[in-house]
């Protein structure tokens, strides 16, 4: 897991600061001026790597990356496509790294990618390229953004659960925490139906 922000965050913010649009997705975007360049021109720099165990890191090569934008991107030495594809290539290659280690641990053979940087082609590349290389062969099981990113579904299909194990929350007293854990959130339907297979057992 991530011990600060998450890795749609981090890319998130890395798109404010170098003026890419949120249409559709900062992330996406980001995706797309990284390819926007032949690779053989593209410039790869070398950023802070934030592995550590099966957890990581990204606040540190957010920090990093935004001082290249304000720096060496503005005086030239670095372009935009050079910043997205070193990112990218980057923080991917950390998901896949702890991604073969669960698997190792696990002994699975399957990823399932989910959530809106799931959607980025590269990263599904560099997952299968990781599972085709393992022994036995693995297999990705990848989506497009259909599936993938947050929607109101999603959104409104957690809140028929919620009421209907006497979960309510009035207008006033809710808000938004932008680093909310999911880990912390209280999902009484999912304790219930656990509860309900182990009794079975």
């Amino acid at each position: 897991e991530t011990i600060d922000i998450a890795v749609g965050n981090c890319l998130d913010r890395f798109a404010r600061v170098i003026g890419l649009s949120n249409d559709p997705s900062p992330g996406f975007n980001i995706e797309q001026t990284a390819k926007s360049v032949p690779k053989e021109k593209l410039k790869y720099i070398e950023l802070p790597y934030g592995v550590k165990g099966m957890d990581v890191s990204f606040s540190g090569i957010l920090t990093h990356v935004e001082q290249l934008a304000k720096t060496k991107l503005k005086t030239g030495q670095v372009s935009t496509a050079d910043l997205c594809f070193s990112l990218q290539e980057t923080i991917f290659a950390m998901l896949v790294e702890t991604t073969e280690r669960a698997m190792a641990h696990a002994g699975a053979s399957e990823v399932l990618m989910v959530g809106g940087v799931a959607c980025n082609v590269r990263l599904q590349e560099m997952m299968q390229l990781m599972v085709e290389d393992r022994k036995p062969k693995g297999k990705v099981c990848a989506m497009d953004h259909r599936y993938c990113i947050d929607n109101g579904a999603m959104i409104a299909q957690a809140g028929i659960f919620a009421l209907q194990h006497g979960q309510t929350t009035a207008l006033k007293d809710s808000w938004c925490t932008q680093r909310y854990r999911t880990d912390q959130a209280e999902v009484p339907w999912r304790k219930n139906k656990l509860a309900r297979y182990s009794e079975s057992l």
